[in-house]
């Protein structure tokens, strides 16, 4: 199946033509030019990298080739994305500030991953030698399934926890604050890769509308 960026490069390559700042930066963040760069042009994009052709200034030229990670989903996610890259690309070089994030939207997924914590726990510590009728439930499903609970659950919130390491960074790059931080820190050990999608969603948002403001 045909590549739907690679299908109108011709138009990308020309429409970028026209901000070569952008595409320069792109060079030195993504494509690790350490020698200055005079100017650069896109030679060819589709849905997982930017091929640049830089002139340095020593007068030689060097192509460059700038992943899109993750690959575009289609045409539409094209100018978001390149957006965004310019706005990382000139945060890493220290063209532009990022993004602050200074307060805490509740991620959808968060209360069924709330829930679904509360069960397993339920299931794995429910004490063995009681005989209140709550832990019924709990006492027949470990006679089938066993210490697979506890299993599960420490697996989760280990995983959890390690992402939860990410979501710090996060929030350390783009300033949240105490409060906000433990909000999404507590968020993502209950719900890991959701909370952090949720967050990157809002920096992507808060990235956009700084690059659109200041063209």
């Amino acid at each position: 199946m045909a590549d739907p960026v690679a299908e109108k490069s011709t138009f990308l390559r020309m429409y970028m033509s026209s901000h070569p700042d952008t595409l320069v930066a792109y060079a030195k963040w993504f494509g690790k030019v350490a020698e200055p760069i005079t100017s650069a042009e896109m030679t060819a994009i589709d849905s997982n990298a930017i091929t640049l052709r830089c002139l340095l200034k020593s007068g030689s030229k060097q192509d460059v080739r700038v992943a899109i990670h993750p690959p575009l989903s289609g045409y539409d996610d094209v100018k978001p994305r390149l957006l965004e890259m310019k706005a990382v690309a000139q945060e890493g070089l220290g063209m532009i500030k990022a993004p602050t994030i200074n307060t805490f939207a509740y991620p959808p997924t968060l209360t069924p991953a709330i829930i679904l914590t509360g069960l397993f726990a339920y299931l794995a510590y429910a004490p063995r030698d009681s005989t209140s009728p709550f832990l019924v439930p709990a006492h027949l499903v470990a006679s089938y399934v066993g210490r697979f609970p506890e299993y599960s659950l420490k697996f989760v919130v280990g995983l959890h926890a390690f992402e939860s390491l990410y979501t710090v960074r996060l929030c350390q790059k783009h300033k949240t604050g105490f409060v906000v931080g433990m909000q999404y820190v507590l968020s993502t050990l209950f719900a890991g890769v959701f909370v952090i999608g949720n967050l990157r969603r809002r920096i992507q948002a808060a990235r956009i509308d700084s690059v659109m403001k200041v063209q």
